[in-house]
């Protein structure tokens, strides 16, 4: 099973130059936008938790420990890199119970800057978006970058990015071990690694449709997702209606999210598909067996409030994406990565 990351397709042609991303963790600073606030009351508490060095997770763990909490009654919405400063909601179910003492709390990297009751659990992909701000260094073709920046707005495939892969591509490795037979124990490494297939999959056809000329152009049977919700629909036959709203960005170009059962998409965007994922029988037949559903990402992300400057030598640039979207998949746009002094890892 080859299942190389390095060849998916650029929207506007690989970069010539590099630069560095991720030289130091306050180079990559991410806020989760939740899009509520919680109402102060309540049997669920969030935290609003700063992190360096940890991924979520762990970070998780030790808080269920400190609280003496099972590790399921511990939430969040996702998954934030391990090799920045994250500022993001954890919530800790504690029905009837007072709140712990958590200035009391300590772990090496982690602040707990705020904690407020809500009745609701905090679940996974609830909140609304990401801020990102990063610091981009040793640019070596700057008229290059700066010409590619002013096309972001207009959007960019919306990639999985290396982080979901793991290190050296290890989740996606584990992955395919796994559906070669091995037995994984650790449900937190199962499911990163099935995570991990799925993203492939998807950025396979996602970089199909770039080099087909179809990442802008629908086809009859495209399945549209409604901006900023999990609904679609198959527009069975395109019409100058549905390419407004596509224009508006109201509605989303998609692309599956493999698992069992048939694709929702018909007609011309069905025999496209299924004819690029014919070519991964295998990975098809392995992730439906996995008890997986069909469902849908959008092709496209659009960076919101982007905002750039440079300085020293150095690109300062902030945007917002949506939960889910990848900053690496819009610096993948903007030049070549060279290797970070701090080691970048997974979400």
């Amino acid at each position: 099973m080859n299942l190389d990351t390095v060849h998916w397709q650029y929207l506007q042609g690989q970069p010539s130059g590099t630069g560095l991303l991720k030289a130091f963790a306050e180079d990559f600073i991410v806020r989760e936008q939740l899009g509520y606030e919680p109402c102060g009351e309540g049997e669920h508490i969030y935290l609003w938790v700063r992190k360096n060095g940890l991924n979520t997770a762990n970070v998780a763990e030790q808080l269920a420990r400190f609280a003496g909490v099972h590790p399921r009654n511990v939430s969040f919405s996702g998954r934030k890199d391990k090799y920045a400063i994250t500022e993001q909601w954890i919530g800790v179910h504690l029905p009837g119970k007072t709140d712990p003492d958590w200035n009391a709390f300590t772990l090496p990297g982690v602040e707990i800057l705020k904690a407020v009751r809500h009745n609701r659990k905090l679940r996974t992909g609830t909140h609304k978006a990401n801020a990102f701000e990063l610091v981009l260094r040793e640019i070596s073709q700057v008229d290059e970058v700066n010409s590619r920046l002013s096309k972001l707005s207009a959007g960019v495939p919306n990639y999985f990015g290396e982080q979901r892969f793991g290190n050296r591509n290890g989740n996606l490795h584990l992955g395919a071990r796994m559906l070669a037979g091995e037995t994984i124990r650790d449900r937190q490494k199962r499911s990163m690694a099935i995570s991990a297939l799925r993203a492939w999959l998807f950025n396979e056809i996602v970089s199909c449709r770039i080099r087909d000329k179809y990442f802008n152009q629908p086809m009859d049977g495209d399945i549209m997702l409604l901006a900023g919700s999990n609904s679609f629909f198959c527009a069975e036959q395109w019409d100058e209606t549905l390419q407004q709203r596509l224009n508006s960005q109201d509605i989303l170009l998609s692309a599956p999210m493999w698992g069992e059962g048939a694709l929702a998409s018909k007609g011309a965007a069905l025999a496209y598909e299924s004819a690029q994922v014919q070519q991964h029988a295998e990975l098809c037949a392995g992730l439906a067996a996995l008890g997986l559903k069909q469902e849908r990402r959008a092709l496209v992300e659009y960076p919101q409030n982007l905002v750039w400057h440079w300085q020293e030598d150095c690109l300062h640039l902030s945007f917002s994406l949506p939960a889910g979207g990848f900053a690496t998949a819009v610096t993948r746009e903007l030049f070549n990565p060279k290797p970070a002094i701090a080691q970048t890892g997974g979400k």
